[in-house]
């Protein structure tokens, strides 16, 4: 039988024993591995082993896919009214809440995020998530089409079957929510990969698939590695959808995976490099603020991530200066994520640390200049002091490739048409941020920039109504809102003679 992990938490909001099966969750059951693998799960904050999980294998996705077809053919789909399915997905929500502080403190032991912000902002922005679609899941409507009178003509918005979804380890409970709640909405059925990285909130979730009442197969959790688990989903030819959030570098791959072996239908939400652009007219205090939390908020691991900072001449000195005070601030509140206060947690992994680092180092042999940071923060875990660089070139690494850490570059500009040029000037579009107190210049500019999302006088504010996703190579498709239902639906187009004889 698959193991069990026991933890016992003294935090402010959760005092107590938290305990998660660490096996695989497949046909409604926990399950080992087949072949018999196990995955260490670190402490980011410590760097020192929390517990193993089970890793699967090919073998693994087979038997999950299989039980998510069954339970498809037999048990779900349209054979369940979307009423029904928007009841379990609330019920799913209830759970999650009654668990809200359990949640919130496992993500923080999990990915070293400060634990107001894993309660207030990804466990509770997935309750949200699970509830938005819960009301959608009975209003999944086709339309009827205007023809002669001797046809009628309607379309089916109908599920694909069997989805696969392969999620990323910077939101592990929220990407989560984006992933399943539509997916179950829409009458799917799904096999889900958490991060090997962040899996213990994934597998707590699992555990209250059954009691929400949803028949076994359809919610399945394999965990295991990108290479093996992955790669098994993006092949499989019983997934007729993979929607992947990660790298573009990942996304390619996916891509490349679907195109050789059954043209699943993908969506992709993959890397970014977003400009933030501030206008000499803009409330510069509340535009330090927005840029400050836009770049650095979960140790700038975010794909959304204002790490290209663009500033008006007449404000470039008064911005840059209460700036590096604001990166300063953020920098002396690093520490224990479980600590009142804490404002900065640890990268995720020993991996990403030396790949910031790495970016780092770049940066000064380039010869660009590092204002604040550029340094590690204590002696345990894989903390960095958040880094602002001036000096810069367009074609230096850290302007043009994402660094998905704490880490960003303040540019001077002069003129409108000049940051517009400037901000397009990159191979990623998903994201952007504006601070102008000039509601025409606010428009003209969110016009002009090629990114799928744009936040004037704010930055990275989601809203689960609204669409998400990238421009050029930050994606494939749209997650959120009532979009989401689309890429999870396909169209049936139905003909039906009513007067024609021949």
């Amino acid at each position: 039988m698959p193991g069990t992990f026991t933890h016992t938490f003294d935090t402010p909001t959760f005092k107590g024993t938290s305990t998660i099966n660490t096996g695989l969750f497949i046909g409604g059951q926990w399950v080992d591995p087949v072949e018999s693998e196990f995955i260490d799960v670190i402490n980011p904050a410590t760097g020192k082993v929390i517990t193993k999980v089970a890793g699967g294998s090919k073998a693994d996705v087979d038997k999950a896919v299989e039980a998510a077809k069954k339970a498809y053919k037999t048990a779900w789909g349209f054979k369940v009214h979307g009423r029904v399915r928007g009841q379990l997905l609330s019920k799913l929500a209830d759970l999650i809440e009654q668990n809200l502080d359990e949640f919130a403190a496992l993500e923080t032991l999990n990915t070293g995020k400060v634990l107001a912000n894993a309660k207030n902002m990804d466990i509770g922005s997935s309750i949200q998530v699970f509830r938005y679609y819960a009301g959608w899941a009975d209003k999944i409507q086709g339309k009827t089409i205007q023809t002669d009178e001797n046809k009628l003509a309607y379309t089916r918005n109908e599920p694909y079957g069997v989805v696969g979804q392969i999620i990323p380890w910077n939101f592990p409970m929220g990407m989560l929510s984006w992933k399943i709640a539509p997916a179950i909405a829409t009458g799917n059925t799904i096999v889900l990969k958490p991060s090997e990285i962040t899996p213990l909130t994934a597998l707590k979730f699992a555990s209250l698939i059954n009691e929400a009442g949803f028949p076994p197969g359809v919610i399945n959790i394999v965990n295991g590695y990108g290479s093996t688990v992955g790669q098994a989903i993006s092949e499989h030819h019983g997934i007729e959808k993979v929607a992947f959030t990660g790298s573009t570098l990942t996304g390619r791959r996916i891509l490349k995976a679907s195109a050789e072996t059954n043209l699943k239908d993908v969506t992709l939400e993959l890397g970014g490099k977003s400009p933030t652009i501030i206008f000499d007219d803009a409330n510069v205090e509340q535009a330090i603020k927005w840029a400050a939390g836009g770049l650095f908020f979960n140790m700038g691991q975010m794909c959304t991530a204002g790490s290209r900072v663009f500033v008006q001449e007449g404000v470039y000195d008064k911005f840059l200066e209460h700036f590096t005070a604001a990166a300063k601030a953020m920098g002396e509140s690093a520490g224990d994520p479980f600590a009142p206060g804490t404002g900065h947690g640890p990268q995720i992994s020993q991996t990403q640390f030396d790949r910031v680092m790495a970016y780092i180092d770049s940066g000064k042999q380039d010869g660009a200049t590092v204002h604040i940071g550029g340094v590690r923060h204590g002696d345990e875990g894989y903390f960095i002091k958040p880094t602002v660089f001036t000096g810069v070139r367009p074609d230096m690494k850290i302007v043009r490739e994402e660094i998905f850490g704490p880490v960003g570059v303040v540019i001077k500009f002069k003129t409108e048409e000049e940051v517009i040029q400037l901000a397009n000037d990159t191979i990623y579009g998903l994201a952007s941020h504006i601070f102008t107190e000039n509601a025409s210049r606010a428009l003209r500019v969110a016009h002009a920039i090629e990114s799928g999302s744009v936040w004037v006088n704010c930055a990275n504010a989601f809203e689960v109504g609204v669409p998400f996703g990238g421009y050029k190579q930050s994606g494939i498709g749209r997650e959120l809102g009532e979009w989401a239902l689309e890429t999870y639906t396909q169209i049936k187009a139905v003909h039906v003679n009513i007067g024609v004889k021949l």
